[in-house]
């Protein structure tokens, strides 16, 4: 475990060595390979070794530190100091955030999930939650709406998903399980074993995972708009890393987050959604495309069950459940 120094003692090194900046090494937890998921953090780490002439570096590793889902449990004890995991691998250990998970919200852009995302980073009770891992957010990985890719029979209506064991996490698992699929969560480093094995048949993924973790290798057919919902991965820091930081170092770091993900933005849309389509056809995947009454059937299915069970049992530990479902809808009415 590391050791951070705060307040006089930082001062008094500080001082010992003047007004130089005192060189930092961040070690950054990633899995699976570097992507349109990891963009940011790659930009981010630029973008700090440039402001800081080299004195403030992050080095990514992509599942050499630590599981995806012990990504929190190593930030919390300070064996790393910044970290991207996903709400739904650990809905206990993060309830407020798993709201942005709940399915059919209706966020319609990257640059609106990172605003509502952004908004709910802020709000005193999902930073008190995030607290007990001793984590603050620091930014979201914005991800569009999840479709699947499956094997097998291809579905020609909702009700063909019925007993389909279905890869997928959160309140997208939530609303296949409204129709009758049989959700399971695993890893997105497990999901190509899974499907070569046959535990299971479709998987729920946004466009850039599905080519980066090979479904459409083995898959037959693709769902060109259930568009269920998404997951929220947001990426975190160590709370006394990010205090122990100069004024700086810090400044580089905080100052940097809007250019990260602006660069995520961009390298999304022109590395992942357009290669998306091409990479379908070379792989010849069936489309598949539900007519607007079975989507709205499937709408109506998951989305207020599942919201209503959100804020039921988020409300039961305490939490303003109904205040950051409010906040979240609120915002995505608004355009935001």
């Amino acid at each position: 475990m590391r050791t951070y120094l705060k307040g006089a003692a930082l001062a008094a090194l500080t001082a010992a060595f003047g007004t130089e900046a005192l060189a930092t090494e961040w070690n950054v937890s990633l899995w699976g390979k570097r992507r349109a998921f990891t963009e940011h953090v790659e930009k981010l780490a630029d973008l700090v070794s440039e402001k800081t002439g080299g004195e403030f570096t992050l080095n990514i590793s992509y599942g050499g530190l630590s599981k995806n889902k012990e990504n929190l449990d190593g930030i919390s004890i300070g064996a790393f100091e910044m970290a991207q995991f996903c709400a739904g691998y650990h809905r206990d250990k993060n309830p407020t955030i798993t709201v942005l998970e709940l399915p059919f919200l209706g966020v319609t852009s990257l640059e609106q999930e990172i605003a509502v995302s952004q908004a709910v980073y802020q709000h005193p009770a999902v930073q008190k939650d995030l607290a007990r891992w001793n984590a603050t957010l620091l930014m979201p990985s914005p991800l569009p709406q999840y479709n699947l890719v499956g094997t097998g029979d291809v579905p020609g209506t909702l009700k063909d998903f019925e007993g389909l064991s279905v890869r997928a996490t959160g309140g997208i698992g939530k609303a296949m399980e409204a129709v009758g699929a049989v959700p399971t969560s695993m890893s997105a480093t497990e999901v190509r074993q899974a499907m070569d094995s046959g535990i299971v048949k479709a998987v729920a993924f946004a466009p850039h995972a599905h080519m980066s973790f090979g479904t459409i290798e083995n898959g037959t057919w693709w769902t060109t708009n259930l568009n269920p919902g998404t997951v929220n991965c947001p990426v975190v820091v160590n709370t006394d890393a990010l205090d122990s930081l100069s004024d700086e170092h810090r400044e580089a770091l905080l100052g940097s987050v809007d250019e990260a993900l602006a660069h995520y933005v961009d390298f999304y849309k022109f590395n992942s959604l357009d290669t998306w389509e091409p990479a379908l056809d070379a792989a010849r995947i069936e489309l598949v495309t539900f007519p607007d009454a079975e989507i709205a059937a499937f709408k109506e299915a998951a989305a207020a069950p599942a919201a209503q069970a959100w804020i039921e049992e988020n409300t039961a530990r305490g939490l303003p459940a109904q205040e950051l479902y409010d906040l979240v809808t609120g915002l995505i009415a608004e355009g935001s």
